[in-house]
């Protein structure tokens, strides 16, 4: 049955850091890239970070230089690695394998619940 599963999720202050893991079952993880999305109330949900199979990763730019997305092949595990937090990186953060490597729109799993992140000023 695929699975996933988000926390490290909490409440931090700005120029904080958090540390995110995914855990998925092997039939989503297995030979395709993940990634972490993130939304907030109203808003569609936006792609923040992938990476493949074989360690490519890509980044939206908002986040690009205080995030790092990083995966362990061996625990089917993602991690995204948050420093410098900033009040609108605050969102629910989730994570799924996109069909296509940088394309929020389509994806291989079921959400999950997600993890809620809080960044206070």
């Amino acid at each position: 049955q695929e699975q996933l599963v988000e926390s490290g999720g909490g409440l931090v202050q700005a120029g904080g850091s958090l540390r995110l893991s995914c855990a998925a079952s092997g039939s989503i993880f297995s030979l395709n890239a993940m990634g972490w999305y993130r939304q907030t109330p109203g808003k569609q949900r936006e792609l923040v970070a992938v990476i493949s199979s074989g360690g490519i990763t890509n980044y939206a730019d908002s986040v690009k230089g205080r995030f790092t997305i990083s995966r362990d092949n061996a625990k089917n595990t993602v991690y995204l690695q948050m420093n410098d937090l900033k009040p609108e990186d605050t969102a629910v953060y989730y994570c799924n394998a996109p069909v296509d490597f940088w394309d929020r729109r389509f994806v291989r799993g079921s959400w999950g619940q997600g993890t809620q992140v809080t960044v206070s000023s």
